[in-house]
């Protein structure tokens, strides 16, 4: 069975980065298990840093009729990424034939951005087909690096394997379309021995329109294949040596966890781990695909395996995380005492602003329900909810919409809290003695997750207090078996 490799990020930085993946996936090829020779595996890439930033930049400039700062744009675009060609690739002929493909490719894109220009208006549609320009124009340098090395490789665009609906911007994919794609493109190369490279974040829909799968889809799409393809393992090659115990920018001693059950990193991802996309667990968990989270700059390091189950942790809580740059918005009145269209007229208000509800808390007295939403988010929707409610509001039915701004979420997760008492009181009480006043509370019937929102100046402070009382110091165990960790990350 194959493994799906996906590399993103730092880990595709530049030309000099991108013969580091390639060296990865060469030594992979040749280091067979029990001897043999392994299965060749799928190669999922991001665009390179900053890319898909400067591919936004030059719709947007585009769009409002700027063509000089759409072509700056895409002169940079240019010089980037034949840049790489140049400090990927050693041999003339396949530099050559490369730089011709990245250039062909770039010149598509020019009359797309013109296309953009001539209307002055960006679709959701538009802006997808630009957007997902960054890792086709990479997979081809990356597919090139491979050759040289002796690989069999295929650069694949990723639009004519991953099938998605039609949400533009943050596409759902059809997972059972794309392993009947999977099957008929990928599965032949695989079986003759050839790498597929394939460019991640990018989907289309049936009738062939270029999707994205949201910022930081590439991990999405490396688990849409891995399931597609029945993988033995998906990997998911990052900067540092798997998921850490708590972000190490608020918490310096944090350190990587040997494993976490589904349940676990999806709660993690969820609140603000940044090391995994959101939606990359629930693929690969409908088949039973283990995770496993890599360094490429580090790539003996055993990293992060996740699976079904994990080994029992050290303490009850596994990992700490955190969602900045949020607001809480309270609504707050005896309307919502035995009333549950209240509630659901202000769910359905921030549905149709399309706003991300990052966390919901009722007390049980009913006489208020807070929202906490992104930052960006927080104006509008008061706005909104105050129009919604004005009738309630000038009766006194409700006494106020209020928002406080610059808050954060801190996420305590563990599966050990399931039945063990005692831990929201430690929570809590950690936080008091440390002077971080608590906004709200929200605790899910999974016992998994312990969620409190504070002022985002609290964040740092309640962090390194949680995480010295609940995670600590030390070693992370395996069962009854103390494993080294890595030192600085």
């Amino acid at each position: 069975m194959t493994v799906v490799m996906k590399f993103g990020g730092t880990s595709v930085g530049g030309g000099r980065q991108l013969r580091g993946v390639a060296e990865i996936v060469a030594r992979r090829l040749a280091r067979g298990e029990d001897g043999g020779q392994p299965p060749p595996p799928v190669v999922v890439a991001s665009a390179m840093r900053g890319v898909t930033d400067r591919l936004l930049a030059a719709a947007s400039a585009a769009a409002r009729g700027d063509r000089a700062a759409s072509r700056a744009a895409l002169r940079l675009l240019r010089e980037q990424h034949l840049t790489a060609v140049e400090e990927a690739l050693d041999e003339h002929a396949t530099r050559h034939e490369v730089g011709r493909e990245v250039s062909a490719r770039l010149a598509q894109l020019r009359r797309i951005l013109t296309g953009v220009t001539l209307l002055g208006e960006l679709s959701p549609r538009s802006l997808d087909r630009v957007a997902g320009w960054g890792e086709g124009c990479l997979v081809p340098i990356l597919a090139g690096a491979l050759r040289e090395r002796g690989v069999a490789a295929a650069a694949i665009g990723a639009e004519r394997v991953i099938v998605t609906d039609e949400r533009f911007g943050a596409a759902n994919p059809d997972l059972a379309a794309t392993s009947a794609r999977a099957a008929a493109i990928l599965r032949p190369l695989l079986d003759a021995g050839t790498v597929p490279v394939i460019g991640g974040f990018v989907g289309a829909t049936p009738a062939g329109a270029m999707t994205t799968l949201g910022r930081g889809g590439s991990d999405f799409s490396a688990s849409i294949l891995g399931h597609a393809l029945g993988a033995r393992e998906v990997w998911i090659w990052t900067d540092v040596n798997g998921v850490l115990s708590a972000d190490p920018r608020l918490v310096p001693d944090a350190r990587p966890l040997p494993a976490l059950s589904y349940a676990e990193a999806g709660e993690l991802s969820y609140f603000g781990a940044k090391v995994l996309h959101p939606r990359t667990i629930v693929p690969a968990a409908a088949k039973g695909i283990p995770l496993r989270i890599l360094n490429t700059f580090e790539p003996e390091f055993p990293g992060t395996i996740i699976a079904g189950e994990a080994p029992p942790a050290e303490g009850v809580v596994r990992a700490l995380t955190s969602i900045g740059q949020a607001t809480l918005i309270t609504v707050e009145g005896a309307g919502l005492v035995g009333g549950p269209r209240i509630v659901a007229r202000a769910c359905a208000v921030l549905a149709e602003c399309d706003a991300n509800i990052l966390m919901l808390s009722q007390s049980s007295s009913e006489h208020n329900i807070c929202f906490v939403v992104p930052s960006e988010a927080g104006e509008r929707l008061r706005e909104s909810l105050e129009h919604e409610f004005a009738a309630e509001l000038a009766r006194g039915e409700l006494s106020s919409v209020t928002v406080e701004r610059e808050v954060c979420i801190l996420a305590v997760v563990g599966a050990g809290m399931r039945g063990t008492p005692g831990v929201a009181g430690r929570v809590f009480g950690t936080l008091g003695r440390h002077g971080c006043n608590i906004l709200a509370i929200a605790q899910g019937g999974s016992e998994m997750n312990i969620s409190c929102v504070v002022h985002a100046g609290d964040e740092a402070r309640a962090m390194r207090a949680l995480h010295d009382e609940l995670v600590g110091g030390g070693h992370p165990v395996i069962g009854s078996e103390r494993v080294v960790t890595s030192g600085s990350l």
